[in-house]
């Protein structure tokens, strides 16, 4: 397709580099990305994912905008409190970008709609915040051969990864990482133990452009690494993520 001379200017810093250039803008409009949960990771991620022109993004997430969610939660503002959080992100998108579509999906995850759900989309990106949800929708994307873009934020600290195991050795899964679902209580969500929302931004924009550099093939994968965040030391680190031999998960 060609870009029109309004999608030319709103674009013009991402035509201007050569990774991206026409192709690649192109290719983002046509990308669909599926984002689970438009929280605090959620947010910066819808919001830069749809200023990069991602054509259509697909937000579930069941809630309704509280006040305590504004601390972090920048897609909303506190004349959103009360609506569902899927109607507040939508308006949010539109006012960056109108030409967005915006896929709303006002629904709790589970096992009998998963499968359906990441199938029209061409990549997932994970912004939950329970262990349940988060291996629920990696065994479905590896089952599915979707790539996965996952992030977890609390307290000051903060992880990101991409799994893509369906690609086989040495893509880790999830189950890689953790053989069997930890217990809930093995790491306090936000409302137990707190979270600062600058630090939950950063790692929601640092997803978004791991999303961008996954829909273009772009620079270095995060598959088989952890990047975390310690928002105290301003430190980053990587960590190897090996493919576990025998992985219930992806076999090893």
């Amino acid at each position: 397709m060609d870009l029109s001379d309004t999608q030319i200017e709103r674009y013009a810093r991402n035509l201007i580099l050569d990774e991206i250039g026409e192709d690649g803008q192109e290719k983002l409009l046509a990308s669909k990305v599926l984002v689970l949960g438009a929280g605090g990771l959620g947010s910066p991620l819808l919001l830069y994912l749809a200023g990069a022109g991602v054509g259509t993004l697909g937000v579930v997430d069941h809630d309704a905008v509280d006040l305590s969610n504004l601390q972090r939660q920048v897609l909303h503002r506190t004349e959103d409190v009360g609506l569902t959080k899927t109607d507040s992100a939508a308006a949010a998108i539109a006012r960056i970008n109108p030409e967005i579509a915006v896929t709303r999906h006002k629904l709790h995850l589970d096992a009998s709609n998963v499968g359906d759900l990441i199938a029209g989309y061409d990549l997932v990106a994970d912004g939950s915040d329970n262990f349940e949800t988060r291996f629920l929708l990696a065994d479905a994307c590896h089952k599915a051969k979707k790539t996965l873009v996952s992030a977890a934020v609390v307290r000051f600290d903060g992880q990101l990864t991409t799994f893509k195991p369906y690609l086989g050795p040495p893509h880790p899964c999830l189950r890689c990482l953790h053989p069997e679902m930890p217990d809930e209580d093995a790491v306090p969500r936000c409302e137990q133990a707190g979270v600062l929302g600058s630090a939950a931004g950063t790692m929601g924009t640092l997803q978004a452009t791991e999303v961008v550099k996954e829909l273009l093939g772009l620079g270095d994968s995060l598959s088989g690494q952890i990047l975390l965040y310690d928002a105290l030391s301003a430190v980053f680190r990587k960590i190897r993520l090996p493919r576990r031999a025998g992985c219930p998960g992806c076999g090893g």
